[in-house]
């Protein structure tokens, strides 16, 4: 029975292994290395739950897809040096998953382009140079820009229309003050040629 199971066990373990790569177990219920290395991938393949090394170094690789490799809950090695990674936005998501499982890589994981970070560790990156990721932005960034923007416009609109108002009524009040002036001239002249 113990044969069967063990059997079964290493078939299902072959047949979660990606075409690309070479797997063997690491000993029952152990996980599975994985070796993807020099295999001139461009993508990395779906990957075995139960990875437990994984290499991917000496590749084409330039980014890994956000959520890729959430699934290897049991890894303890990492291996993805000498690929060309672009680092840009969407390298992200492969910096902050190493700075999580696996700190040494972010050391040896080096930027191949664009030219200002070419050679720089991944773990060095800054913000600025990964670039400003509009599309990685949490909405609620952007929400709040356009309120400000919008408060602001609508403070200058108020502004303008007290200035004129306000230049406005002067000139009204100046007027009335005219009127009155005036008025009570006439009154004054008329009160005048009455006495006389």
């Amino acid at each position: 029975g113990g044969l069967a199971v063990s059997l079964l066990f290493h078939m299902t373990q072959s047949e979660a292994c990606p075409p690309s790569c070479t797997c063997r177990p690491l000993g029952e219920n152990e996980g599975v290395h994985v070796d993807c290395s020099s295999r001139k991938l461009t993508q990395v393949p779906v990957l075995p739950v139960n990875t437990r090394r994984l290499y991917l170094q000496n590749n084409s690789l330039t980014s890994v897809p956000p959520g890729a490799l959430d699934s290897l809950y049991s890894l303890e090695e990492v291996k993805m040096f000498d690929n060309p990674w672009h680092c840009d936005c969407h390298i992200v998501y492969l910096k902050l998953w190493l700075e999580d499982v696996s700190a040494p890589s972010l050391e040896t994981v080096r930027c191949a382009t664009p030219a200002p970070v070419r050679m720089k560790p991944l773990r060095q990156l800054t913000g600025n140079e990964l670039g400003i990721c509009k599309r990685l932005l949490p909405i609620k960034c952007l929400e709040f820009f356009w309120r400000d923007l919008g408060l602001i416009a609508g403070a200058i609109i108020t502004l303008i229309l007290v200035a004129w108002a306000l230049k406005f009524s002067k000139k009204l009040v100046c007027q009335i003050n005219l009127q009155q002036y005036r008025r009570r001239g006439r009154l004054l002249g008329r009160y005048a040629s009455k006495t006389h």
